[in-house]
């Protein structure tokens, strides 16, 4: 493994994420029998669709896929926990069993990039933490706007339970991602910040959500919103993924990258859902997006989301391959300044 490190090697080139774990799941067409394994036989509730699970029972099949994207030019790999919390794992009965699920995950992931790494180019694994199937912001019902069905400490606890089996497991980053509710998301930050009287918390990655074309997250942030809320936890980088293809998400990516002080990522979805909830824009096309990104100076790490396959990997990596990454702009010195700080200061003038 190479002494430089991901910092390194990240204010040089545009570093690659992989694709779309849930798609290459879907093209292997795993059956109940083939997630519930031997040790899941006898489970009392159906297990199908439970890709996590796929971590325990078929880890051969991920550890397949995360070479596949290795392969196709990915730097970073995500683990397949996206779902990996108890909070949506108790769709399946399975809350017990997300610790195992998250180390077993990210064990698999190093596995794969250990494997394709050399001293030269090195690979990196990125812990995935999704955003619950649950939001702390907006109520399930509409008759009844101050409901909660979940609690921000209920999240922190979950997020917190996920984040630590994949540093057990030996991950490189933590990407907390597909963040649709910035409350969400901060019940996951505050849980890594818990985590650091623990244990070493490697950097972050915080990627949101523009739900639609109106230009903002299911709660109502506009990209600038949203970085505003985050940006106190001083991350590796901030982006955008999922939702919108690469054509529709460029605004947004071009709003966070007009004012984030950090590293900016964008994995986009290959194009907009078809009418079967399919995705049909091909390797080529995503990646022309995305190497104009990169002529633009909008990006430092890109990859893809739902429906993208190690072939737009390969192309995504080829089109952004010796354009220079996008040059961080320094944090101007009032906004590192709290109120209180702001306060000391007048009244020392």
């Amino acid at each position: 493994m190479s002494e430089r490190s991901i910092e390194d090697h990240a204010a040089e080139r545009i570093l690659v994420l992989d694709g779309a774990m849930g798609t290459m799941i879907q093209a292997e067409k795993p059956d109940e029998a083939a997630y519930r394994g031997e040790r899941f036989a006898d489970w009392a509730s159906d297990v199908g669709g439970n890709n996590e699970l796929l971590c325990l029972t078929q880890p051969d099949m991920i550890r397949g896929i995360h070479a596949a994207f290795l392969e196709a030019g990915a730097d970073i790999v995500c683990t397949n926990t996206f779902s990996a919390t108890r909070i949506s794992q108790a769709d399946y009965g399975m809350e017990e069993l997300v610790g195992e699920m998250n180390a077993a995950a990210a064990k698999i992931a190093r596995e794969a990039a250990d494997a394709a790494s050399t001293p030269e180019r090195p690979r990196w694994v990125a812990g995935a933490l999704g955003p619950t199937n649950r939001t702390a912001s907006i109520s399930p019902d509409v008759n009844d706007p101050g409901f909660r069905n979940v609690t921000f400490d209920d999240l922190a606890a979950a997020y917190g339970e996920g984040a630590r089996g994949l540093i057990e497991g030996g991950v490189d980053l933590i990407l907390v991602e597909t963040i649709f509710d910035t409350l969400n998301a901060k019940a996951a930050l505050y849980a890594l910040d818990l985590l650091r009287d623990e244990m070493d918390v490697p950097p972050i990655m915080i990627s949101g959500t523009i739900t639609d074309r109106s230009g903002r997250t299911l709660t109502g942030q506009t990209p600038e919103a949203f970085w505003a809320s985050v940006q106190h936890a001083r991350p590796f980088s901030v982006g955008l993924n999922c939702a919108l293809g690469a054509g529709e998400m460029r605004p947004h990516v071009r709003a966070l990258s007009d004012i984030a002080d950090t590293r900016v990522s964008a994995y986009p979805n290959a194009g907009l859902p078809n009418e079967m909830g399919g995705y049909d824009e091909t390797p080529e096309e995503t990646a022309s997006h995305l190497g104009e990104w990169a002529e633009a100076g909008l990006v430092n790490i890109v990859g893809g989301c739902c429906g993208t396959t190690p072939d737009h990997i390969r192309a995504i990596a080829g089109a952004v391959a010796g354009k220079a990454p996008r040059k961080i702009p320094e944090r101007a010195e009032k906004l590192r300044l709290s109120g209180l700080e702001l306060f000391e200061k007048g009244a020392a003038a």
